[in-house]
């Protein structure tokens, strides 16, 4: 069962505590990872001394930080519209305002370049009852983002996330044509398509344009009155290995990377990612 592509996750889904989260993946056969919290802090707010525990662990338990789970984006864009109230605002212990995002840019771009990560996963603002009113301002934001970013040789990665401006891929390949900047990509969220009424695939990854893919968050739902019910990866309503075995024939080289949202049998979320860890590599295998 060896994967064909390589797999990774959001330490956090494991357990904060990185070292043990990090043995729980490489027990699954990952190599890769992407910081999100640790030790209860959201990373932009973690110490000079915590990010270099954050390096030694990875480093020498053989993991590559592939990524930069960072929360750039996740806040309101002055000016616009109501904020779309139904929507569930993940913040993951770091709450930061419109100001705070220069600050938060700087940080981010420091911290990858300590890592090795070369990829900064970012937002489009909270989702608002009018998305194209906001349309503008996130083109903006991710142009002077990427523009920032290529001059220190790192991509900036747009998630489509239900809870922001750009949700879907039939959004997210809207964008992705209005700023055509290379070191702009999309880490591509199937589920978050699902939760904002879109079918992922095959309709929705048709919309994307293939090569400005970078990486892939996995994760399944099932919806019950158009709200997520999150359960073990590849039981639920994505279609995960349609979606693997497409992005594989279209050339996808990036990574896996589980991001599990369920809380696990029992609430136990270790096993639960656990349990999720080894669907992926089965699903990666296939």
């Amino acid at each position: 069962m060896t994967p064909k592509l390589r797999i990774a996750a959001i330490t956090d889904e494991f357990t904060s505590d990185l070292a043990p989260a990090l043995d729980a993946m490489a027990a699954i056969g990952m190599t890769g990872a992407e910081l999100r919290m640790l030790w209860g802090k959201n990373i932009m707010n973690l110490s000079p001394e915590e990010l270099k525990t954050a390096q030694q662990l990875t480093r020498d338990k053989g993991f590559e930080v592939i990524s930069i789970a960072s929360p750039i984006l996740k806040c309101v864009l002055p000016g616009g519209p109501d904020i779309d109230s139904p929507f569930q605002q993940d913040i993951f212990a770091s709450k930061h305002t419109f100001d705070d995002q220069p600050r938060l840019a700087d940080q981010a771009f420091d911290i990858a370049e300590m890592l090795g990560a070369k990829i900064i996963r970012v937002f489009s603002y909270w989702r608002t009852v009018n998305p194209d009113a906001c349309f503008n301002g996130v083109v903006d934001a991710l142009t002077w983002l990427s523009e920032k970013a290529a001059k220190r040789n790192l991509i900036i990665g747009l998630e489509n996330e239900h809870a922001c401006n750009i949700a879907t891929a039939a959004e997210s390949a809207r964008l992705l044509d209005a700023v055509r900047l290379p070191n702009l990509k999309l880490v591509w969220d199937p589920a978050n398509a699902l939760c904002s009424g879109e079918n992922p695939f095959p309709e929705g990854y048709a919309k994307l344009p293939k090569d400005r893919i970078v990486h892939v968050h996995l994760k399944d739902c099932h919806l019950e009155d158009h709200k997520p019910v999150w359960g073990p990866l590849g039981t639920r309503s994505v279609d995960w290995k349609g979606q693997i075995a497409a992005l594989r024939a279209d050339g996808y080289h990036g990574w896996l990377s589980l991001e599990t949202h369920w809380a696990g049998p029992a609430n136990d979320k270790l096993q639960g990612s656990t349990i999720c860890g080894w669907n992926l590599r089965g699903l990666a295998a296939a």
